[in-house]
């Protein structure tokens, strides 16, 4: 399933070129994934408060294939991949219109409150298969 959010440039996401600053796309496929997980049933301040177990980012491959400007409507289509007992691989595009700007590969693993990799919660696992 497909999941798909939908932004649109401001004058602050753009660099001295008027195009969007490279770091901006992994704020933007960040704000997907939250959406994406929310819209999940996924409430991660009860994972939390309950579990002691939060999401975080172990990788990132990142294409970046056409720039984006001031103004434009974007969106971000996100996909799972792969989804393992310890982490959750996503395919992320930010499109405008039919053509792809740029395309992530991202890991996304669960941390106790020690800061170590923990499994990710079975009912999540559930949720993602």
């Amino acid at each position: 399933m497909t999941h798909r959010f939908p932004i649109r440039v401001y004058y602050e996401d753009t660099d001295m070129a008027g195009i969007v600053y490279y770091a901006n796309y992994l704020r933007y496929i960040e704000r997907a994934r939250s959406d994406w997980v929310r819209e999940m049933g996924i409430d991660q301040n009860a994972m939390k408060d309950d579990d002691g177990v939060v999401f975080a980012v172990r990788r990132v491959e990142a294409d970046y294939l056409s720039p984006a400007h001031f103004d434009d409507e974007l969106v971000i289509e996100t996909n799972t991949i792969n989804v393992t007992a310890a982490r959750l691989v996503m395919d992320q595009v930010v499109k405008r219109g039919e053509e792809e700007l740029f395309h992530a590969v991202v890991t996304i693993v669960c941390i106790g409150e020690s800061g170590q990799p923990v499994r990710l919660p079975a009912n999540i696992r559930l949720m993602l298969h």
